[in-house]
Parts: C-alpha cells; structure tokens; sequence
C-alpha cells in the first residue's frame, strides 16, 4: 500500500483519525515497531502518521518504554533512508522531539553522535539531512539545558562552513542560525567575533539557499550581538550586502535591508548611509529601489532627523535616477514613520515642491506618492497649513494620462481628504464639476466620486446653499447654529 499515493494518503488520514478518537499510545505502541521495517516506503508512510499524530494530540501519554522504542525507531528511520524525499523523516523527527520536549534529554547525546557522524559523511544528502536536522532540535536541547552540547555543535558546525556542495552549506547555515537563536551571542560558541568573518565571503555565493540563510543568520547578529565585532567588519558587509539587493528571491531583499537597519543602529548611520546613496546611482533598477527602502528603514532605525540632511543634499545631483531615489526614499520613510513625520514635513516640503513642478513624470508620480504617505501619517496633528501648500502642486496633475502617474495623484488627493477634510478638497473640485470640456469634467467628476465615497457625511456642511423646492428640502438647520 506504500507505493500507491492514494492507498498511502488514506491511509494515513484515517489511522489519524482514529488516533484522534482513542489517543496516542494505542497507535504509536501498535505501529513504532514497523519504523524499523525492511521496505522504505513502508517506514516513510509509518513515521508520517507518527508525525501527525503527536503533532495533533501531544505526547502525554506515552509512557517511557514507549519513548524508548519511538526514539530508537525514528534514530533507525532516519539513518536508514536513502531516497531523495527526506522532509517526512525530517519532519517527523522533529515532531517526536518537539512533542516529547525534556524527556529527550538522556538520549540527546544519542542523537547529536548521529549527527556529528553524519555530517562528516562522503554523502551530500546525508550531511544535508543531519544539518536540517540541528535546526529541527535545537528548541529541544535548549529546553533540556543542554548548553555545552550546542556550543560543540557550534563549533563541529562551523568548521564544515567550507562546504562546497551549496545545498549543504545552505543547511549548515540554517543550523547555525537555529543554534545562535536558542543559546544567545555571549554564550555561542565559536564566538561572534570569530563567525562573522567567516561568513563574509559566504555572502558572495550566489546559491538561492545559501544566501537566505547567510543573510538570516548576519541579521541576527548585526541585531543582538553587533557589539561583538568590529565597525571594520561591519562596513565590509554592507558593501557586500549590497550585491544581495541583486537576488531573484524577494525574501533575500526583504532581509538584507532590514541588516542594513540593524547595522546602521550598531555603528551609526552616516557610514551606512553613505553606502547607499552611493548605489542610487546604479541602472538597476531593482537595486535602487530596494536601496531607497534600505535608507527608510535606516531612517526609521536611527531617527530621520540623521539621514535627512544628506538624503535631501543627494537631491542636488543633476541625475534623474538619483532624485527618483531621493523622492522613494522620503515616500517609504514617511510611510514608516507615520506621524513623527510632522516634525520633518516643514523641512522637505520645498523639495517635494521642486519635485511636483519637474518635466519628468516620473518624478511628479513619486513626489505625489510621498505626499500621499506624509499626509496620512500627519492627519489630525496641525500641519494643515504646508499640506495646502502642497495640494496646490498636486492639483495641475490630475490632468496627467499616464496610469501610473494618476494612480499616485489620485491616491495623494485622497489622503489630502484625509488630513484636511473634505470640505477643502470639494472646493478645488467644484471648479469643474460642469466645466464645458467633457475631458476636464470626467477627471474632476472622478475625483469627486472618490471623494463621496470615502467622505460622504462630511460633505454635507460643504454643500451651497440651495432654495427649498416643493418636495425637496435643502436647508440645513442644524448647520445655522452660532455660539
């Protein structure tokens, strides 16, 4: 029944099933003897069950001579595999000692032997496998104090990082990453100041795995344990970290601008800073963008007031790439900082002015986009004053027939109704309203309607002042109150 995909599927879900009715210990005490079958499929299909069963219900009731035999067969399941499908071992090892927490502990050195002799294997698979398999556990030797174990299993881990297979030294990463999460930075062993370096030239590699995890575990050094190393060492990666920003994966990105947060907390922002804005300058599109959010999330680390002064003089450069930069940065920073940006607005509101008035559309759609984040997060905070100001230079785009460009206009109108109310947004669209150009009444009838729907009741107070017909009352008499 292995062998057949349906045969196995329902089989399995229904031995669950009843698992779920009569408990853990009748299933697993009938079936543990079989993870020590001849017939692969056989133990694959039995640890699985296994797996989901104590997922579902725990391991309370399952009595030491139990756990014995569980322990001994998942040990003789994991060794013994050979094909390719090691996630349902894998998985199901780290269920059975997840589930059975502290009483794992007296066969912890059982296990990690294993391990360690695994991991010196001529086989890259199953060097793989042992080193998936450290980061399963880790939580559970953690639980069970077994501190010196770890920190062996650090340094076992550690000198294998001249792995030249990338799917291992991807894993081995991974371990590491889970070991340093559980024992802490002071305790790690080998020490910080001796890891980092070592996984420097690892950033150069471009393995898809092997740079998440790489840039996983930098991260989390740069975020608790940055004091261990050097402001040298740090810089070094930031030059690196900048080849990251390349990566096809979008999860290696998002991490490797959120180190750049985390080192720029650890040694300043003026260094880190410097950096990025140097890369504005690049083709790459892709890159520059993920660098714009880079310098927000810098600016949101170390507070704007520390990168803004360089952000807005890097606006000088006569260079369209380096404005449109400039322009996303201020957008995502003040998208992150929300209604701290009441304290900055004042500052850039001449730039964005420029910004709105440029020929190139590109810089008016982005200005109009950091327009929109700045009044959203100043609503309600007194700052009525320079966001007229800059609706005034938002207006004149409405007319723009790029979608891109009418996308962001409109969006900036619409936190402009926000922060000001609609009352003042309805009065710059009544101009049009029944302009004789069918063109020009489309575009301000749009507006308006984005402007009913989101603020409907308080457009009311705004409406002129009509006569009664005969069925149709227009006056407002609770509006004609004076105090």
């Amino acid at each position: 029944m292995a062998l057949d995909r349906r045969n196995y599927r329902q089989l399995v879900e229904t031995t669950v099933e009843i698992a779920d009715k009569v408990g853990v210990k009748d299933i697993a005490g009938r079936i543990v003897e079989d993870l020590k079958d001849e017939s692969e499929p056989y133990r694959r299909m039995v640890m699985e069950t296994i797996e989901k069963v104590v997922a579902n219900m725990g391991a309370s009731d399952i009595d030491s001579r139990l756990e014995e035999l569980l322990i001994d067969g998942i040990l003789y399941a994991f060794q013994e595999q050979t094909s390719d499908d090691a996630n349902v071992m894998l998985n199901g090892f780290g269920a059975v000692v997840n589930s059975l927490g502290q009483r794992v502990k007296p066969y912890l050195p059982q296990i990690c032997g294993t391990i360690k002799w695994r991991l010196n294997n001529k086989s890259a698979k199953v060097r793989q496998q042992a080193a998936d398999l450290i980061s399963r556990i880790a939580v559970v030797m953690k639980q069970c104090q077994e501190e010196q174990l770890m920190g062996h299993l650090g340094v076992v881990l550690y000198e294998y990082l001249g792995e030249e297979y990338p799917e291992v030294l991807g894993s081995i990463l991974g371990a590491l990453k889970a070991i340093v999460n559980v024992i802490g930075m002071t305790k790690m062993t080998p020490p910080i100041k001796d890891l980092l370096p070592r996984l420097t030239p690892i950033l150069k590699n471009r393995h898809e795995k092997v740079q998440e995890n790489c840039i996983d575990l930098v991260g989390r050094i740069a975020d608790r344990g940055a004091e261990f190393v050097p402001a040298r060492e740090w810089m070094r990666i930031c030059f690196e970290l900048l080849e990251m920003l390349k990566a096809h994966k979008k999860g290696i990105r998002r991490a490797t601008v959120n180190t750049f947060g985390y080192i720029a907390k650890a040694i300043g922002p003026q260094d880190v800073l410097a950096t990025l804005l140097n890369n504005l300058k690049v083709q790459e599109r892709q890159n520059r963008v993920c660098t714009t959010v880079a310098i927000a999330i810098v600016a949101e680390t170390c507070s704007p007031f520390t990168v803004l002064p360089a952000l807005m003089n890097e606006y000088r450069v006569p260079e369209l790439n380096v404005q449109n930069g400039v322009l996303k940065s201020l957008s995502f920073l003040f998208e992150y900082i929300g209604e701290m940006g009441k304290d900055y607005i004042y500052a850039v509101t001449p730039l964005l002015e420029d910004a709105l008035m440029d020929r190139d559309l590109v810089h008016r759609q982005t200005a109009a986009s950091a327009v929109k984040h700045m009044a959203l997060g100043v609503a309600g905070l007194g700052c009525e004053d320079a966001l007229v100001h800059l609706l005034n230079y938002v207006w004149p785009n409405i007319f723009e027939t790029s979608p891109h460009v009418i996308n962001a206009v409109t969006e900036a109108i619409e936190g402009m109704r926000v922060a000001l109310g609609a009352a003042v947004v309805l009065n710059y669209c009544l101009q049009g309203l029944f302009h004789p150009a069918r063109k020009v009444r489309e575009v301000y009838w749009k507006i308006y309607n984005s402007l009913y729907i989101g603020a409907q009741d308080a457009l009311v107070a705004a409406y002129p002042i009509l006569e009664d017909e005969q069925d149709n009352v227009y006056s407002r008499p609770e509006l004609m109150m004076f105090v």
